[in-house]
């Protein structure tokens, strides 16, 4: 149990003592103070007790709770590794995305890498911020009006194990397509006066290819009057058991530039564990399949799936980097509520994780990928991270918009949720849809009118 005297830090050390196994079992207490020069810190844990001070200049109440939660952070980090002896590849960063606070040193003029070392972060990991920053030149922009624009499809053939999204079979939710597609529709031709410079189009699942052909043409004609300049038009095809030709050549004949295969493993025993329908020999099929049109290619990849072996890992990162696709996505494995598998799952052996996540970054260096973008969430086995890697010049634009948050996000669709940045992104405001589809088809006129009014404040 944990208690702290500034309630408003609870959630955040909450966040560091589910790092270290045993310690939510453990009697933690926390106080801060702010001395007008120093953060002050106290940390008892059962009769020991740490006094932490951080000198800090303070301008405003932003910044007061930001400072406060990083150095109370820091100090319970650094009490309970002294208790466990536990340390961990971000140390006491939480955060989702750790190149956000390396962005805002370098814009202060201070280079990240001394608060990155000040938390605890593992050399490795600071030079793999230090990559990410450098692999996002030339995409990375921050200019009021940029836009992004996301479409919802939460169906797919079947829910894997580990999924938390709000996805159902299709065969138990395809009763709603006809309406669910119509609904879309009606959203995307209400989205046109508020979209800027839109940079990317997303389709994203679920599984969109879990449409028919005619069904997914509808959405993309949908899309098309938005996408007036040429932008990049991903598709989130999916899962291989879900390929075909018409499929493809309804993509490519709507102007879709990237499509995204997600193999997750290439053994077909770990692949029938997680509960997919298919064989690794489908991934190749799909790869083959979709080869002629052109498309750029993401195959994602998951560490840490439920009883796969190092070896058995490695060897679906060689396969995934023989097939030669523009990007290639590595997770983390991330088990939060709603996914099938119990969240102790996660608790992996830690050293066979961290080989399989170094591993895969040698590995994908070597082949002339470089990490773009990462990610970090709660839950995820081993405190790790997901990495987007890429060939030179094929980074994906909406991810690098999505995961640093430096475009308007306007998203469509059930569980979509849209953000519009205020004050050159100082402020984020969201607006999200209802995750259970009966109700979004329910709500939709009411959403447009709440979309519209966020996006013309």
């Amino acid at each position: 149990m944990l208690t702290s005297d500034t309630k408003f830090l609870e959630p955040e050390l909450m966040d560091v003592v589910r790092l270290f196994d045993g310690a939510q079992e453990q009697d933690i207490a926390h106080t801060m103070r702010y001395t007008g020069d120093a953060f002050e810190n106290t940390v008892t844990i059962g009769s020991r007790t740490r006094v932490f001070s951080d000198p800090a200049e303070v301008r405003g109440e932003l910044q007061y709770k930001s400072l406060a939660k990083r150095y109370a952070k820091l100090a319970l980090y650094a009490v309970l590794f002294e208790e466990t002896g536990i340390t961990l590849p971000w140390g006491a960063l939480t955060g989702i995305r750790p190149t956000r606070l390396a962005y805002a040193e370098l814009d202060e003029g201070r280079p990240f890498e001394p608060l990155f070392e000040r938390m605890r972060v593992s050399p490795d990991n600071i030079a793999l911020v230090r990559r990410v920053i450098a692999g996002q030149s030339g995409l990375y922009e921050r200019r009021a009006g940029n836009c992004d624009l996301f479409v919802s499809l939460p169906f797919c053939p079947t829910k894997c194990e580990y999924c938390s999204f709000i996805t159902a079979p299709i065969a138990a939710t395809r009763k709603y397509l006809p309406d669910y597609l119509a609904a879309l529709e009606e959203e995307l031709a209400a989205a046109g006066p508020l979209i800027g410079n839109l940079r990317s189009v997303y389709i994203g699942g679920g599984t969109p290819f879990a449409l028919e052909a005619e069904e997914l043409e509808r959405v993309l004609k949908a899309v098309a009057p938005l996408r007036t300049n040429g932008c990049e038009f991903t598709v989130e095809a999916g899962r291989p058991d879900t390929f075909t030709r018409e499929k493809l050549e309804v993509c490519k004949a709507s102007g879709v530039t990237r499509i995204c295969i997600n193999a997750q493993s290439f053994s077909d025993e770990t692949l029938a564990r997680i509960g997919r329908k298919h064989t690794a020999q489908a991934v190749r099929d799909a790869f083959a399949l979709a080869a002629p049109y052109g498309f750029s290619v993401n195959c994602d990849l998951i560490a840490g799936l439920t009883g796969e072996s190092f070896e058995s890992f490695c060897a679906s990162v060689d396969e995934a980097v023989a097939l030669a696709p523009d990007n290639i996505t590595v997770h983390t494995l991330c088990l939060k509520k709603g996914a099938r598998l119990k969240e102790e799952t996660s608790r992996l052996e830690e050293g066979r994780l961290s080989d399989m996540i170094a591993y895969s970054r040698a590995a994908l260096t070597a082949a002339g990928y470089g990490p773009y973008y990462l990610y970090r969430q709660k839950y995820m086995a081993g405190a790790h991270e997901n990495v987007g890697w890429a060939k030179p010049g094929t980074a994906c634009v909406y991810n690098v918009d999505v995961m640093e948050e430096i475009a308007d996000n306007l998203a469509v669709g059930a569980n979509a949720v849209s953000k519009k940045l205020f004050a050159g992104g100082k402020r984020i405001e969201r607006h999200g849809s209802p995750k259970d589809i009966p109700t979004y088809l329910a709500k939709v006129p009411q959403l447009i009118g709440e979309r519209n009014a966020l996006f013309t404040e």
